[in-house]
């Protein structure tokens, strides 16, 4: 079992290297963690955008790109087609997002003829090390449903145990979280964290271990679940952490990497490829362990 983001890159060094294709390419910390991973031997990248830029951007961080598959597409929109197109065509494995909005590059992932949709829910997970917890640290989602309903969730949460069983956790912890550990028939996330509990007792969900509603303390913390008398396999020692909605998981996801002194690594499943999505304010250390975790899932 993986437990430290740095051994992605020693996992993904042990396969066939992967193509990636950098739509927007044009984005510093993007193009420098792209240069890194092909460095490591993990990527063969493809770079489509707009090339004046690229060229500059590569000149500045010394990445020679002479020898690289790329496309010169000022605009944005037609550079993320592109990108898509080249996966649909068997010419890459990974995508990822470069100096384009999430919501551009989404939609071409999402047109019905050239996009890359697998299944009904697209969903973004990310994974932490972070100096105050144990193992890594799953959490969905932060960048695409933006209210899921039940099903929605469920199909989330199958989506980051995908993520996990690739990092050799074969049955992995998810807390369903909220503001309460407590069911409430008022408030429906402790409603859906019931229902999703109990149908994986039931094994309609399996592959993993679900239990909530949970507050994040007694997510956490065994310390915390047991000061509130809280008797679960998944308390104080969760792996997966599944939000209530896109709010509360950009939170958490941002405090995660701006005041708890994590790193992160992210990628959006639900496609035919890993989508590394990562926040334009995150590091390229960030993209950089991003690209080696949809080397190791794609």
């Amino acid at each position: 079992m993986i437990k430290h983001l740095m051994e992605l890159v020693d996992q993904a060094k042990k396969k066939e290297t992967r193509k990636l294709v950098l739509a927007a390419a044009g984005d510093e910390d993007a193009m420098l963690a792209v240069k890194n991973a092909t460095q490591h031997g993990i990527i063969e990248p493809i770079l489509v955008g707009d090339m004046l830029r690229i060229s500059t951007i590569a000149k500045r961080i010394n990445f020679d790109i002479s020898d690289l598959e790329t496309y010169d597409i000022e605009n944005k929109s037609a550079a993320s087609e592109k990108a898509c197109i080249l996966i649909r065509e068997g010419n890459a494995e990974i995508l990822m997002k470069g100096a384009v909005g999430t919501g551009t590059l989404m939609k071409a992932v999402l047109n019905k003829d050239t996009g890359l949709r697998k299944g009904n829910t697209l969903s973004h997970v990310a994974v932490f090390e972070s100096p105050y917890y144990h193992k890594l640290l799953g959490v969905t989602d932060a960048a695409m449903n933006v209210g899921p309903d039940l099903m929605t969730k469920i199909d989330i949460i199958k989506n980051a145990v995908e993520v996990f069983h690739k990092l050799d956790n074969p049955n992995p912890k998810v807390a369903i979280v909220g503001s309460v550990e407590t069911v409430n028939p008022r408030m429906e996330a402790t409603m859906h964290a019931a229902t999703i509990s109990m149908m994986n007792y039931r094994k309609q969900i399996t592959g993993c271990i679900i239990d909530g509603p949970l507050a994040v303390d007694n997510a956490i913390s065994k310390r915390s679940a047991e000061l509130k008398d809280i008797t679960s396999q998944v308390a104080g020692d969760t792996d997966i952490i599944l939000a209530p909605g896109i709010d509360a998981g950009n939170v958490l996801y941002k405090t995660l990497n701006f005041l708890g002194g994590a790193v992160s690594a992210a990628v959006i499943m639900g496609a035919t490829v890993p989508v590394v999505l990562t926040s334009r304010s995150d590091s390229d250390k960030s993209k950089f362990l991003s690209i080696a975790l949809g080397a190791n899932i794609g």
